[in-house]
């Protein structure tokens, strides 16, 4: 397994970084996890195969990882020499089929019917889908909006969470234990911390709950000074191994 930063940001415009998107590589499937404003873009600055996703997870509704939904089905619809016929599966929480309709009539019918097979699955708490044959994705409510979710996906020999945007939740930590790496988001300093958002230290007690092999810390907004991040986690008391998410950035599990 295979994870590419296509996106590290947030709703704040920045030069180098745009919405959230993080394109997964694991047996025979091509997994974007959310697709953000400027993640369709990014998918071909780094080279990611986006003619040949086969898999989307939203964690929930929000511009900033939702943004270039319509981007990505017009550019797989008009955007390809010779016209697709794979089918693209798109996972999200209970209302996932309710967001296509009102994309549907904002953007036009290409959203639901682009002109191959598309498949929306509501993912229930608990409930574990088959990717492929060697891996399997499953999902978890999370503390931000009523449809947030996270996503946990196992392959053969490695696993990776992503929380997509939350609060503090013990049951998320246990949802996503024990994995090789997990995207978190770290939005706000602790001084401004709010509901629905993570800070350092909240940052640091999921992570001793979760206790990933490696931590990236992503979604950081600008009141959050990037160059302080890691030691403000490690100062809250988590000692593992913690990087920050680039756009661009690319690991092997």
């Amino acid at each position: 397994m295979d994870v590419t930063v296509a996106g590290s940001g947030t709703a704040a415009p920045d030069p180098t970084r745009v919405g959230s998107g993080f394109f997964v590589r694991v047996g025979t499937s091509r997994l974007l996890l959310d697709c953000g404003p400027g993640v369709v873009h990014h998918l071909a600055k780094f080279s990611l195969p986006w003619q040949n996703i086969t898999h989307l997870g939203l964690t929930h509704f929000h511009t900033d990882h939702v943004g270039d939904v319509p981007a990505l089905l017009s550019a797989l619809k008009y955007g390809l020499l010779e016209p697709r016929k794979a089918p693209l599966t798109i996972f999200g929480s209970p209302g996932l089929r309710r967001f296509f309709r009102r994309l549907a009539a904002a953007y036009g019918d290409y959203v639901r019917e682009p002109g191959f097979p598309l498949e929306l699955v509501e993912l229930k708490a608990g409930r574990r889908v088959a990717l492929n044959d060697v891996a399997t994705i499953a999902a978890t409510p999370t503390p931000h909006t009523d449809a947030s979710v996270a996503f946990r996906i196992d392959g053969p020999q490695s696993a990776l969470g992503y929380t997509g945007d939350t609060g503090h939740d013990v049951d998320l930590g246990a949802f996503l234990q024990s994995l090789d790496l997990l995207i978190t988001e770290c939005s706000l300093p602790d001084d401004l911390a709010m509901a629905g958002h993570l800070t350092p230290t909240r940052v640091a007690t999921f992570a001793r709950v979760a206790l990933p092999k490696r931590l990236m810390l992503s979604h950081i907004y600008p009141q959050l000074p990037r160059a302080e991040v890691i030691a403000l986690v490690q100062q809250a008391g988590w000692e593992g191994d913690t990087l920050l998410a680039e756009d661009g950035m690319t690991l092997t599990l």
